[in-house]
């Protein structure tokens, strides 16, 4: 799922359009589109996006990114994100990785080049999102973002990177941002984790963000238990990062458990909860979904989409006031 190999040179971009890149997914009531000419695009990335037909204007952005091996739009879908689009009334933009870049379709979350605010994938990802709230006429001001693995990399970025954009982000089994090089190695910061204060790790997030100096998104996090391929510690790691950029300590404020599995909830002075996690325990690598239509069920089972009785899309959403 993580084999990280070295990036090379950046395929051309295609001609401006959109065009359908496949069937609706399963209950839908659109397709997934692909999206060409949406910027410069320096990543060399594609996107695609779900909108449920009839959508009206005003509505929230989801912005779904896929781990590694996978593709965007069925990503989208095993998810659940494009069924909650549905159900709940928002639209959906799928960032796709390619071989060109990264040959097990990873995003690069660990590369300087692809990490830093206005460059590489980092700057792709955000024309994605100008592109779609101009479409869609958005609520630029309820833009989420979220992935899995690599993708929850790449989560942590934007979050860093371009902090402004977005008002919440979900990380399912990723890593905190500036972890490859806080550990020397993408692998060490995968497989052990990298050691660093909550003021360490925030440094890096407020220096990616420039002058930006708040407000923040808020994150949530889902982390299995026995995943290997992900150390847990990184769900430590990013709490300590968030928690410090937010200026809230590291003690949970309330502690309980969601279909079973431990939930922990970290609040501002405020009152305002700024990061919580999820521990799904026994669960390896990979996304938690619960198949179904019923309350609380998104998603279906396939490689790294974990039928584990709780589904991450629908959690986030909820938190994020989606539906």
């Amino acid at each position: 799922m993580f084999l990280l190999v070295p990036a090379t040179a950046r395929a051309a971009e295609a001609p401006s359009g959109a065009g359908t890149a496949g069937a609706a997914p399963t209950g839908a009531t659109a397709a997934v589109q692909e999206v060409t000419g949406f910027g410069s695009n320096p990543g060399a990335l594609r996107m695609y996006r779900y909108v449920p037909d009839g959508l009206p204007t005003g509505r929230p952005v989801v912005v779904a990114l896929h781990g590694c091996t996978q593709e965007a739009p069925a990503y989208g879908a095993d998810s659940g994100w494009t069924e909650l689009a549905d159900r709940w009334g928002f639209s959906v933009v799928l960032p796709g990785q390619t071989t060109a870049n990264n040959l097990s379709r990873c995003f690069n979350w660990f590369q300087t080049t692809d990490i830093a605010r206005g460059q590489g994938e980092a700057a792709s990802i955000a024309q994605m999102v100008a592109r779609q709230v101009a479409d869609a006429g958005a609520d630029a001001s309820r833009v989420h973002i979220t992935g899995l693995s690599a993708g929850g990399g790449m989560t942590s970025v934007m979050l860093a990177a371009y902090p402004e954009l977005f008002a919440a982000g979900g990380i399912v089994a990723g890593l905190p941002y500036g972890c490859a090089q806080a550990a020397g190695s993408p692998y060490v910061c995968m497989y052990v984790g990298a050691t660093q204060t909550p003021r360490q790790w925030a440094d890096r997030v407020r220096a990616a963000a420039g002058s930006h100096s708040g407000p923040w998104p808020r994150v949530t996090l889902f982390q299995g238990t026995t995943d290997t391929t992900v150390t847990p510690a990184t769900m430590t790691a990013l709490v300590a990062q968030w928690t410090d950029v937010h200026g809230t300590d590291q003690q949970a404020d309330s502690s309980g458990t969601v279909a079973g599995y431990p939930h922990q909830v970290y609040r501002n002075a405020a009152g305002e909860a700024v990061v919580e996690t999820y521990s799904l325990t026994g669960m390896g690598h990979g996304q938690p979904v619960n198949p179904g239509t019923g309350d609380g069920e998104c998603g279906r089972a396939a490689a790294y989409l974990l039928d584990v009785g709780l589904c991450a899309a629908h959690r986030m959403g909820t938190s994020w006031g989606l539906g």
